[in-house]
C-alpha cells in the first residue's frame, strides 16, 4: 500500500440523524476508490464506518481496518458486533488487530498520509484533535480535512477561532484543519459530491515542516524518534 496516498478516515460507528450523513460517507468511498487512495479506518461494519469502506470495496478499492483485541474480544465497537474481522462479505478488507486504542491511533497513522474527519462521537473527537496536534508539534506533516456535513463541525471551527483569539493557538496552525463546508443551502448535502470536494482539498495541501513546534529526533543521527514518522 502506498502509505503517501492512503487516507485515514475517522467516523461514527452509528448512521446519525441525516441522511446527508450517510450519502457523504458513501461519496468519500467511491471517491478513495477512484483516485486509487487506499482507506484506513477503524474497522467497523456498522454506521458511518461501515458505509464508507463499503463504498469503497464497491468500486474495488483497498481497505485496512485497525481493531483493538478487546474490540474484537466485544464483538466490535461497544460491543455491539461491528467488527470486520474475518466478517462474511467484507474478506477484502485487511484487518490489522492492535493491543490498544492507542497504538490503534498511532498504526492508523502511521499507514496514511492525510486525514478525513466525517460526523461521528467521542472516539472520532479525540482522533481527529490527537492527529491535528501532532501536525501542530510536528510529529508528522499531514493534512486533517472535515466534512462539515450539514454543519456537524462548526462548534468545532468556532472552537479553534476561539483559541487562536485567545493567545492559545498560534494563527499560523489554523490551516491544519480544513473545513469542506458544501452548498450554504443544507438541502443539498445529501447530493453533494463530497468525495470531490475532500481529494481537491487534499492535492491541494502544503504546509511548511517548518512550523512544527519542535524537531522530533533523537541523538547526534537526528533521525526521527517518533514511530508516526514512516512516510
Amino acid at each position: 500500500m502506498d502509505s503517501s496516498k492512503a487516507v485515514a478516515v475517522y467516523c461514527g460507528s452509528w448512521p446519525g440523524t441525516e441522511k446527508a450523513f450517510t450519502s457523504a460517507a458513501i461519496s468519500l468511498g467511491h471517491a478513495l476508490a477512484e483516485a486509487k487512495r487506499p482507506l484506513v479506518y477503524g474497522g467497523g461494519s456498522k454506521g458511518i464506518m461501515g458505509v464508507v469502506s463499503a463504498a469503497v470495496l464497491k468500486r474495488d478499492g483497498q481497505v485496512t481496518g485497525v481493531v483493538p483485541s478487546a474490540m474484537v474480544a466485544a464483538g466490535g465497537e461497544g460491543g455491539s458486533g461491528d467488527v470486520s474481522v474475518n466478517e462474511p462479505g467484507r474478506e477484502k478488507i485487511e484487518s490489522i488487530v492492535v493491543g490498544s486504542m492507542h497504538e490503534r491511533k498511532v498504526e492508523m497513522a502511521r499507514r496514511v498520509g492525510a486525514f478525513i474527519g466525517l460526523p461521528g462521537g467521542f472516539g472520532t473527537f479525540e482522533e481527529v484533535l490527537e492527529v491535528t496536534t501532532w501536525t501542530q508539534l510536528g510529529i508528522h506533516n499531514k493534512p486533517v480535512v472535515l466534512l462539515n456535513v450539514c454543519s456537524f463541525w462548526e462548534p468545532l471551527r468556532q472552537l479553534i477561532n476561539n483559541g487562536i483569539a485567545h493567545g492559545f493557538i498560534k494563527p499560523i496552525s489554523r490551516d491544519i484543519v480544513i473545513f469542506v463546508d458544501g452548498p450554504s443551502d443544507h438541502s443539498e448535502h445529501e447530493t453533494f459530491n463530497w468525495g470531490e470536494a475532500a481529494l481537491k482539498v487534499l492535492d491541494g495541501w502544503k504546509r511548511d515542516p517548518e512550523h512544527g513546534l519542535y524537531r522530533w529526533t533523537s541523538g547526534a543521527d537526528g533521525k526521527q524518534s517518533d514511530a508516526l514518522e514512516s512516510t
